[in-house]
C-alpha cells in the first residue's frame, strides 16, 4: 500500500495537485494541515482517491480533527499537523501521544522542513510543505515499512 503524505500546501493548489498526479499508485493520500481548502479542492479533481486530513494551526474555521488514527494495511498511522505537541520544540509530546496511540507510524507537519527518522519501533515522518516543492511516500509491504522524502 502505497500513501502520499503531505503538508503545509497554504494556499498552493497546484503544487498539491503536482504531487497527486506524481504518484499515480497511492491508494490514500493524507494532508497534515495548513491547507484544508486546498485538499478539497484538489479532491475534487480525484474524486476516486482516500484522503484523510487533519486542522492545522491555519485552517481558521475548520472542523476537521487535530488528530487522526488510521489503520493502513496493517499499521496504526497517527496524524497531527504538530503544533499542538510542541514539534518546534522538540519532539517529546508528539512521541507521547504516539505511543498512547500505539502507533506504528507518525505523520506530522507544522515546521515545514522535511525529516523521516525510527525511533523505538516507530517510524516518523514530516514530509515538509508542499508550498516548498516537499511531500512525503509511505510504503507499507509485508517486508515492512519504507518512509521516502520526494520533491515535485
Amino acid at each position: 500500500m502505497r500513501i502520499l503524505v503531505v503538508s503545509d500546501s497554504h494556499g498552493d493548489e497546484h503544487s498539491l495537485a503536482l504531487a497527486v498526479l506524481a504518484e499515480p499508485g497511492a491508494s490514500l493520500i493524507i494532508h497534515l494541515g495548513d491547507g484544508e481548502r486546498d485538499m478539497d479542492a484538489v479532491a475534487a479533481q480525484f474524486p476516486a482517491m482516500e484522503i484523510v486530513q487533519v486542522r492545522g494551526n491555519g485552517d481558521i474555521a475548520s472542523l476537521a480533527e487535530l488528530t487522526v488514527v488510521k489503520t493502513a494495511g496493517d499499521k496504526r498511522l497517527f496524524c497531527a499537523h504538530g503544533d499542538t505537541f510542541g514539534v518546534k520544540q522538540g519532539g517529546s509530546g508528539l512521541e507521547k501521544a504516539a505511543k498512547k496511540a500505539g502507533a506504528d507510524i507518525v505523520l506530522y507537519g507544522h515546521t515545514h522542513e522535511p525529516v523521516t527518522r525510527y525511533k523505538d519501533g516507530i517510524h516518523y515522518m514530516n514530509p515538509g510543505s508542499i508550498r516548498f516543492g516537499s511531500y512525503g511516500v509511505v510504503d507499507i509491504t509485508k517486508a515492512g515499512v519504507v518512509t521516502v522524502l520526494m520533491k515535485i
